[in-house]
């Protein structure tokens, strides 16, 4: 069975400030992480792993070099194999051109590592929250998905995914090759062994760029990028609200009924 996972390097959004001059993020001195989303994705692809010792888990990342840290650390948690995807010409991509330049990237890299069964991604990034890459991946490929999964298990070349819903969760039967999205499950991914660690830093990731890809220019970047940002600003801060300090239950709520239809709310 072969496997892949699909990381994202992404700013530490508990650390992000916003300028208040230009409403734009300030990145500088914020730390870069695997993406959460991505992580428990990661894990449930090594959960998979556990129970099919003879599988191969690969995991891809598109970003600058410096993503290389996130596939390391990949790499040291459960992959077998990783390979970055990177290039001048993908900066500036939205979701539809990052997901069919990451789906470019898989065909490629199953001509070295062999057909995926099951690609697994998180269900979206903290730094963006479109959740749209993954199943733009799946349509790409023209493979079934599923969503929001928990946890998932194969039985013969059907996956059993736990999926979250409104009402709480369903099992679903998806045919391989499929792509499974992953939130936030009951249990926590794992911890990397210093073994693995070790491996991990020593482990030299192929790059694929631009020319391997076989895409043209147009596609690729905000050349291929339909979604624009026209403007990005904070909203304004509202003012506290009115604080009621009455003993008498009665006497307060006539006070409240009196501030209420002074502003037109009654």
């Amino acid at each position: 069975m072969n496997m892949l996972v699909c990381v994202k390097q992404v700013p530490d959004t508990t650390e992000i400030k916003i300028d208040p001059v230009t409403n734009t993020l300030i990145r500088d001195g914020v730390p870069s992480i695997l993406n959460p989303f991505d992580g428990y994705a990661l894990e449930a692809a090594a959960r998979v792993k556990d129970q099919n010792p003879d599988a191969k888990l690969v995991v891809v990342a598109m970003g600058p070099p410096q993503a290389t840290a996130v596939l390391k650390e990949s790499l040291a948690i459960a992959a077998d194999k990783a390979y970055l995807v990177s290039g001048r010409e993908f900066g500036g991509s939205d979701t539809l051109a990052t997901s069919l330049i990451l789906s470019a990237a898989i065909k490629k890299i199953e001509e070295i590592e062999g057909k995926f069964d099951i690609i697994f991604c998180g269900k979206q990034a903290i730094d963006g929250d479109t959740a749209q890459v993954g199943p733009e991946i799946g349509e790409h490929l023209g493979y079934p998905q599923v969503t929001y999964g928990l946890e998932c298990e194969v039985a013969g070349d059907i996956v059993k995914v736990k999926k979250e819903t409104e009402e709480g969760a369903q099992i679903i039967g998806v045919k391989m090759p499929c792509l499974l999205t992953f939130t936030k499950p009951s249990w926590d991914p794992r911890f990397p062994t210093i073994k693995r660690k070790l491996a991990a830093n020593k482990a030299e990731i192929p790059t694929l760029g631009f020319a391997d890809l076989g895409l043209a220019a147009e596609e690729c970047g905000l050349k291929g990028s339909p979604t624009k940002v026209k403007k990005s600003f904070c909203p304004e801060r509202k003012k506290a609200g009115l604080k009621i300090e009455v003993a008498d239950p009665a006497e307060a709520a006539k006070t409240l009924f009196a501030k209420l239809s002074e502003n037109g709310v009654m």
